[in-house]
This record gives structure tokens, sequence and C-alpha cells, in this order.
């Protein structure tokens, strides 16, 4: 199951338990449950603090539970936690084991003060698929949970083991989070979003938090490439610095492959987003997460500072303000899209694409996205009909002659999606019309994959800050927008080029325009 340098590397994390645990498995006949015992049988041999007990008699089989010693409640992982989630399954065990989480004590606190509002417990199911890049957050989330308050209960589902399952709750993204039956979430979540999620006075208890904190010299808005980059060059500067972003990473936390940022090979969106924010922090800038802008007042209104007013009512003052919001998914805006989204309709071809092998599905948009997008799924499903505007493919001649190649594709051009339709529950077809000839068209599908582009993350701003009719932020050369002491960066703006490595160029340029701003005024 595990080759001989991913062994050496979990012997190595099993060292830092420091209480035994007990692993309660509940196995049957299957490929899975075989392989499931192996893996269970090689983690006991690489740890004299772990054992294993093969008498779990729990309903989902093949399933094994991670137990402090001398306990039978923990979290549950039903089917093999491996690919994305094994580091998840890593972190259970050594959670458990009582090695302590890198989460700050709030948190923890946070955490173990949650109490079900009608008594009983908080039973979470988490539904993910191996190759989601998205799942492990929220399966850590949730395991951490069930680890530090013995209200809540976490079972971890692999959908590609219990597919019938997935089937009769009608699953078509991941991940996908039931509480006490019932739908919770979807989409990546982090743990404090969880908890905000039950504890309805977080909200005020932030907003507070944010009203008392000073005036920064300069206060990012947005945690992406270009946030991160203005608030290391910013912090170096030896001034006061703040990020408030939405979620810290942005973009690339849904970013698979990252191979052309310069002098980093190779890494994922995850792995470079933690490394973005382990630098900022590196900088003791004041990094709040989960934090969304809803209004800017200028300085020239209030006395002096820019004032950001944020969702949950606080509001952050700052002598000079760097707005790097980032950009969003495009919606294809046609009737059915937002009745069928994540019940067939999706964005992410990584996460859900494994819930529709050996079906038939669609991707709208012929970019660079929609092209690897197709090329992905096509791997994967059935057959794959891409659905591009334009009069030809707009994505990179080595993508579309990869995806030319492929004997389960189908490419219409200057089509124009007019519906996405279903039957009530799920996705079942869409409709395209023939641009040239006006003929209109119906193909029969269980998923559509939208992949049409990106809108700014900017409706905060509108009558304030000046945009283009795109609704991107109008910047000048040095990222000053028509505001005095209000800059901006990053895909947000009227920059061209949506990259990484221009994000991040942009950031610092405006970091370093704030601080000119600063020492001239």
């Amino acid at each position: 199951m595990l080759d001989d340098t991913l062994k050496a590397q979990l012997q190595q994390y099993l060292a830092l338990l420091r209480q035994p645990i007990r692993l309660i498995a509940s196995l049957d006949d299957s490929e899975t449950g075989t392989e499931m015992q192996q893996l269970l049988e090689t983690i006991v041999s690489l740890s004299d603090k772990v054992s294993l007990d093969t008498s779990g008699s729990d309903a989902r089989k093949p399933s094994f539970v991670v137990v402090r010693d001398g306990e039978t409640q923990g979290v549950r992982f039903a089917g093999l936690p491996l690919g994305h989630e094994f580091t998840s399954l890593v972190l259970a065990l050594l959670w458990t084991g009582g090695h302590p989480p890198k989460v700050e004590q709030e948190v923890i606190d946070s955490i173990k003060a949650l109490e079900p509002a009608a008594g009983g417990d908080l039973n979470f199911e988490v539904y993910m698929s191996l190759s989601c890049h998205n799942c492990p957050d929220v399966v850590q989330a949730l395991s951490l949970m069930a680890i530090f308050n013995p209200k809540v209960k976490t079972v971890v589902i692999e959908g590609g083991a219990f597919q019938a399952e997935v089937e009769s709750r009608q699953i078509m993204a991941v991940p996908m989070v039931f509480l006490n039956g019932q739908v919770f979430g979807s989409g990546r979540m982090s743990v404090e979003e969880i908890v905000a999620k039950l504890d309805t006075g977080t909200a005020d208890r932030e907003a507070a938090k944010l009203d008392a904190k000073e005036a920064y010299d300069v206060l990012i808005v947005g945690g992406g490439p270009a946030g991160a980059a203005a608030a290391v060059y910013a912090a170096r500067k030896g001034i006061r610095v703040g990020v408030a972003a939405e979620r810290f990473g942005g973009q690339t936390n849904d970013t698979m492959a990252i191979e052309n940022y310069i002098s980093v090979l190779e890494t994922d969106g995850p792995k470079f987003a933690a490394a973005l924010e382990a630098q900022v922090r590196q900088y003791g800038v004041d990094l709040m997460n989960l934090q969304r802008a809803d209004k800017i007042t200028p300085a020239a209104e209030v006395g002096g500072l820019v004032q950001v007013h944020m969702a949950n009512g606080g509001t952050l003052k700052a002598k000079t303000v760097i707005l790097s919001t980032g950009a969003r998914w495009r919606n294809v805006n046609v009737p059915g899209e937002a009745e069928y989204k994540n019940k067939g309709v999706a964005y992410c071809p990584h996460c859900d694409g494994p819930l529709f092998k050996g079906k038939r599905t669609a991707v709208i948009g012929g970019g660079n996205s929609g092209i690897e997008a197709a090329i992905d799924l096509a791997g994967l499903v059935e057959h794959v009909t891409v659905v591009e505007f334009a009069e030809q493919l707009k994505a990179d001649a080595v993508l579309v002659n990869k995806l030319h190649s492929l004997p389960n594709v189908t490419v219409h051009t200057n089509a124009q999606t007019t519906a996405i339709t279903g039957d009530g529950s799920k996705v079942n077809g869409l409709n395209y019309k023939d641009r040239a000839t006006g003929a209109e068209h119906h193909i029969e599908l269980a998923g559509v994959f939208v992949q049409i582009g990106l809108v700014p993350n900017t409706e905060f701003l509108k009558g304030t800050v000046e945009l283009s009719p795109f609704g991107e932020i109008m910047v000048d050369a040095k990222g000053h927008t028509n505001l005095p002491g209000v800059f901006a960066a990053g895909d947000c703006t009227t920059v061209p080029y949506k990259q990484i490595v221009i994000a991040a160029g942009e950031g610092s340029k405006a970091a370093l325009s704030a601080f000119d701003h600063l020492i001239r005024h």
C-alpha cells in the first residue's frame, strides 16, 4: 500500500505520538476492505503506540475509527483515505495521539465550547474524492472538531468506495457535508468557517475585535499572490501592516498544477498558498482571514484615515489601502445553472470529475482552463462535449492538439449555451444554439463544467472607486486608483494577463507606491 519512502516518513510522524491510540476496523471481503486491513497493519507496524482492533461492527464497511486507547469515539474513515486525504489520516493519528495541531488556541477554545442547539450530538458526514484538492481542508477541520469536542462526531466517506450511497443522496460535488442528516455545506470550508456557522455569536465578536484594532500604515484587502506580495514588501519597510482576506491564498487554493512561477519548477495551489501565508506571517503582518470587505470610505470623508467596512459589521482603519480582492469563476448565466449548481453543474473538474465516472459530461469554455478540464475529464468519463462560443478554441495549440487526439471528445465551436436542463433534482442535459445557422441543439449528459474565465471581486467598490466597464479597478502604472491613498493590484485591476507572477509583481509595486505615499504625506 505504501512505498518505503512513505513508510519512513510516516514512521517519523508517528514518533510524535504522546499517548497510545487504537484503530478499530469494521472490515468486509471487498478489495477495498483487504487494502484497508493492509494499510492499518502497516501503520501499526511503524509505532508501538498504535494498536489494531478488527472487531468493529459499524454499518459502513470497510471503515475504521481512530481513537484514544480506552475510548471508542473518534474520527471514522469509510473507504481508504489515500491520495490527497493521506495527510488527513496522518493528522488524525497525530491529533488523537496528543500531538498539538497548528491551530490558534482561540480556535480550539471555540471548538470545545460548541454546544448542539437542541442537545444531542453534532453528527457530521463529509463525502470526498481522493483527487479533490479542496476536500482535505474540510476533512481536517471536521476531524479536529471531533477530536477536541466529544459532542462532535465525524465520518469521512470516500465516494468511490460508497457509490450507492453517493447516488442515493444525489451527491454531485465534493466536499459535501451533512450535519445530522441534512446538507450543511459544500466546497472548501476552513475550521473557522464551520465553527462560525455553528456559533451565531462569532460574527459580533469578530466585528468588535476589528473595531478595536489600531489604524494600519498599510491595510491590504485580499490575500492572493498580489495581497501576499504587497504584505511582504510593505512589512519590510518596518511599518504597521494588516491583511484582511476572505480566503488567504485566493484562487491559488483551487489551482492544481503551477508550473510557470519563475524559480519554482512545479508545485500545486494549496502548497503555494501555504507558502504565501508562511512568508507573510514571518514578517509579523496582522493577518485577518475569513474577512470580506463590504464598503470603503475615502479618507477625505472621515478625517484622514481610509475606512474599510467588513461584512460582519466591523471596521478597519488605515493611512493607505491596497485592494487585491482578486476574481472568481464567471457564471454562464443561463437557465438551470443556479438551480443545478452542485447537482450536476460544477466548476472544479479535479474535485468533482470522479463523481461522473462512466457518464457523459460537457465543458463550457474553449480557453486553456476549459480544454485542460476536458482533457482531464476524458480520462474519467464516458464522453466529453466542449461547447465554445467563439468560432475557434482559444486554448494553447499544444492543448488543442492533445484534445483532438482523444477518442471520446466532441467539440462544438461558434456555439452559444442557452440552458442547462434537469429533471428537478439533477442535470440531464444542455441546450446550445449554432450561431452560424441559428439551429437549436440538445445534448443529453449528467454533468456540466463551467470554465469561461473570471469576474473581478469589486462589486462593493461601485460608486467609490473608478471601475472599468468590466468591473476591474482602474489603475495607473504605479497602482494608483482615483482615490488618494488607495491602491490596487492583481486580477481585480485593469492590468492585463491574469497570472500569478504578474499579480505578485503588481502587489509588490502597489506596496512600494503606498510607502511612497506615506513618506510624502
